[in-house]
């Protein structure tokens, strides 16, 4: 069988496995069940050929990364840092230079190690459920599953032999639609996460749609930000130390809007607009009867329509040309219910020094290739020699970005 015969099958049989635990139905004649992404999908032959684009549920082949279609401004250098992780997520970075990956589809969170120049991918964690969030701090590795929160104390110490994570904080939101959380430690040396919209569009219960933080030890909860539809990255400005995220906009209202977002919060208790008004100037064709969107904290940018803008971070790295410094690096993961796909890059988002949002352009193109999705991007991480790494769920592989003469040991 052939390479691509392959692949075709490994899809198939993604599929039909997603099928049996995704919230959408195998047949249109069944009912769709509560937060299904394909409730409010117009009953039109357009719409109809719409629908969420399982990844593949093996990693690609290392000689099979698509290396060669991969894109970036002159002067840099894309190259695999690693691969054979699949569902490979949100990215976290260890003292000691480990690399902690998260996943969604599958229960394991991976660790990237680098021995005397060569690169080793080691299974860190198994048996969890959606365990999309990874955070690193003092030794000790936090990782955010769907309705609880774990760690791993003195991890790098213990990565030929990990114990088992230690749960910190329980009994979060079991609902699958928008249910993977992102987890990162702010300035304030505390753990924020979302709680998703438990669907694609409606009235969510009290505490959804929020913003969360608690302390390193899962203790002192609190909401500090509403009317968030759906996040999955989020970073601190380094010098304002605000929080910046992204927000994925509602389906179905048309296939060029409304736009995801990118947000900025300036203080605690800010609503952020869903499902009142998306876009901050979008009013929700059946909840924002009554409301202004005014009354909601706008976004600072307009990362594309439907283009699943996920993971983002501020380049504080030095090896990068002096325009990129304290800039924000967006994966957008790249949109499903668009005919015409958009995303399937990594975007940088000019920041002025009033905290505003300049001009979008591209840095790393080509996961997208003639509306065909051969990898898809999901997170950014800043190394400490100043190259990124991008996380690619589709290939399950994670990408580096260096520029110039800079190199890691063991880069291929």
């Amino acid at each position: 069988m052939t390479y691509s015969s392959r692949r075709r099958s490994l899809l198939l049989a993604g599929t039909l496995g997603m099928l049996l635990v995704a919230p959408w139905p195998a047949t249109a004649q069944q009912p769709l069940p509560p937060g299904s992404p394909l409730i409010g999908r117009p009953d039109t032959p357009g719409a109809q050929k719409l629908a969420p684009v399982p990844s593949p549920p093996l990693a690609a082949d290392a000689d099979k990364l698509p290396l060669d279609k991969l894109k970036a401004p002159k002067g840099f250098k894309i190259e695999v840092y690693a691969s054979g992780m699949p569902n490979a997520r949100s990215l976290a970075l260890g003292d000691k230079g480990t690399v902690f990956v998260g996943s969604r589809l599958v229960d394991k969170v991976y660790a990237i190690i680098d021995k005397g120049g060569k690169r080793e991918v080691k299974i860190i964690a198994s048996g969890l459920y959606r365990p999309n969030g990874v955070a690193f701090k003092n030794g000790t590795l936090y990782i955010m599953e769907l309705s609880q929160l774990s760690k791993i104390d003195n991890i790098e110490d213990n990565l030929d032999n990990p114990p088992k994570p230690t749960v910190i904080l329980s009994g979060l939101p079991k609902d699958e639609a928008h249910g993977w959380k992102y987890l990162a430690i702010g300035p304030d040396n505390k753990l924020y996460f979302e709680i998703g919209q438990p669907c694609n569009d409606c009235m969510p219960p009290e505490g959804y749609g929020t913003m969360r933080r608690v302390n390193l030890d899962g203790s002192g909860m609190e909401t500090i930000a509403k009317g968030i539809r759906n996040t999955v990255g989020f970073d601190w400005h380094p010098t304002s130390k605000e929080m910046y995220f992204t927000d994925n906009g509602r389906d179905w209202f048309s296939e060029d809007l409304p736009n995801d977002e990118l947000n900025r919060m300036t203080k605690v208790g800010q609503h952020f607009g869903s499902p009142y008004c998306y876009q901050g100037n979008l009013p929700d064709q059946e909840f924002g009867w009554g409301h202004t969107c005014d009354e909601f904290v706008p976004p600072i940018a307009l990362m594309g329509p439907h283009s699943a803008s996920l993971g983002m971070k501020f380049y504080t790295g030095n090896s990068f040309p002096a325009k990129y410094r304290n800039q924000i690096l967006v994966a957008r993961h790249g949109s499903w219910n668009k005919t015409n796909k958009v995303g399937g890059d990594v975007v940088l988002v000019n920041i002025k020094k009033d905290g505003s949002a300049g001009a979008i352009e591209p840095f790393v193109t080509g996961f997208l290739d003639n509306n065909t999705y051969i990898g898809r991007p999901v997170d950014v991480l800043v190394m400490k020699d100043g190259s990124v790494l991008i996380s690619d769920d589709w290939n399950g592989a994670v990408w580096r970005v260096s520029y110039g003469n800079a190199r890691t040991a063991g880069a291929r």
